[in-house]
């Protein structure tokens, strides 16, 4: 097999300051649970005992939440359509939910599993990997964690980082704490990177160049579920949406939703038809956005209250998990969010332009710079530098029928010319599972 050597030690500061901050984040989950029996289970899940797993042997992809599982989610769905168990780890709540509401049904659910992963402390992680015995483990973009990556080692167990992507921001803080990033980068088996900018940041941190390709960004191959479009359909006609001119403000986080929606309000007043969808980034903020709907005077329902959206409605809060599918569908013009806030960074921007649907972002993306520099070349996208600009895009795109199919066909343009990656992820993942199987 690839790992053949013993695993390096993390240093000794590592794993103190994880026992110091432990408390702390065990508090921090309790702030933030729903109910009592929600804590307790995440604390299982995080801390141990751990939950029996429901297979051993299992493909074990661990992606940190929701952006990074619907990355996975083409590569899980191929590997449990063949009949392989498969175990997810998230961060994230929101990642959490995403991973269950994609494949903890029909016909998967004795094949699937979906647990939070531990807290990265060796004890912790031995006694995961002893129980669950997976096969081969996946990290997805940027998660790598220096205790779980050693443990992979120790028990010669393939560690793939997958669809990897790193930007310069986040390169700088790794290189600050290199004599931990080296010999973590050191363990990895194999990195699969979006672009070679990732790829010479990795090596230049410890990684080793031969151990590495880039194959493109597997995001670039998603397509949206069926299930989501005909829901969709559903709604239009449930709803009677047919008339209206959909806006959805996506992914956002504060103050973006003040932001935007003071913006857009003026035109909401004054013309019927036009609808705002809000899906904010993070569940805890859904009180926070309803409320700023509310000092806006704006009619607003909620989806977590199961409202519909009524004749006079202007703002739909889709205060959900794992519906962004169901929004874009419905959508005209769409806003992907994190690019105008402060520090920003941005989210996928890919969603929505496979639906057809003309997106603008703010300036801040670099989490997506790569993606986004592709679509800025071709003008298959739109960038405002604030709200406003934002706001005006967001109505031009309703009113200018022809820029805004322009706008669509360059997208799928780029889209296009970027598909593939997917089945290179598979030739990987397939290589080194059948070593595995060999030993």
């Amino acid at each position: 097999m690839a790992q053949n050597t013993a695993a390096q030690q993390t240093p000794f500061w590592y794993n103190f300051l994880l026992a110091c901050i432990k408390p702390l984040y065990r508090w921090k989950i309790k702030q933030r649970a729903e109910s009592d029996a929600l804590f307790q289970q995440e604390c299982i899940e995080r801390f141990g005992p751990f939950q029996p797993p429901k297979n051993l042997g299992a493909i074990w992809f661990h992606a940190v939440s929701v952006g990074e599982t619907n990355a996975a989610q083409p590569l899980i769905e191929h590997y449990l359509k063949l009949g392989h168990p498969v175990l997810v780890t998230n961060t994230t709540k929101t990642g959490q939910a995403r991973a269950k509401s994609l494949f903890l049904k029909a016909p998967y659910l004795d094949l699937f599993q979906a647990v939070y992963l531990p807290v990265d402390q060796k004890a912790l992680l031995k006694q995961f990997f002893n129980l669950y015995q997976p096969r081969l483990l996946a990290l997805v973009e940027t998660e790598i964690w220096p205790n779980l990556i050693a443990q992979a080692k120790q028990q010669q167990i393939p560690c793939i980082l997958l669809n990897a992507r790193l930007s310069e921001k986040s390169a700088k803080g790794y290189g600050k704490v290199r004599r931990l990033t080296q010999p973590m980068l050191q363990q990895l088996t194999w990195m699969l990177a979006q672009d070679v900018s990732t790829q010479q940041r990795y090596v230049e941190l410890g990684l080793e160049q031969a151990k590495s390709q880039v194959v493109g960004n597997i995001k670039f191959d998603i397509s949206a579920p069926e299930q989501y479009l005909q829901q969709a359909q559903q709604l239009k006609q449930d709803w009677q949406l047919a008339d209206r001119q959909i806006i959805t403000l996506a992914s956002t986080h504060a103050p973006e939703e003040q932001s935007l929606l003071k913006q857009l309000q003026p035109h909401l007043n004054s013309n019927p038809a036009l609808l705002c969808i809000v899906v904010p980034r993070h569940p805890e903020r859904f009180d926070e956005v309803y409320q700023v709907c509310q000092n806006l005077n704006l009619k607003t329902q909620r989806r977590s209250l199961q409202q519909s959206i009524q004749a006079d409605t202007q703002v739909f809060l889709a205060d959900s998990m794992g519906e962004m599918w169901l929004w874009y569908a419905l959508s005209q013009a769409c806003f992907v969010g994190g690019s105008l806030n402060e520090p920003g960074g941005g989210h996928n921007i890919l969603e929505p332009m496979v639906l057809n649907v003309p997106t603008v972002i703010g300036p801040r993306y670099f989490n997506f710079q790569t993606i986004v520099d592709e679509f800025v070349a071709q003008q298959g996208i739109l960038i405002g530098e604030d709200a406003a600009q934002v706001g005006q895009q967001l109505l031009a795109c309703l009113e200018d029928d022809a820029q805004t199919q322009q706008l669509v066909t360059q997208a799928q343009r780029v889209l296009q010319t970027n598909k593939g990656s997917l089945q290179q992820h598979i030739q990987c993942l397939d290589h080194y599972l059948q070593q595995t199987a060999l030993s």
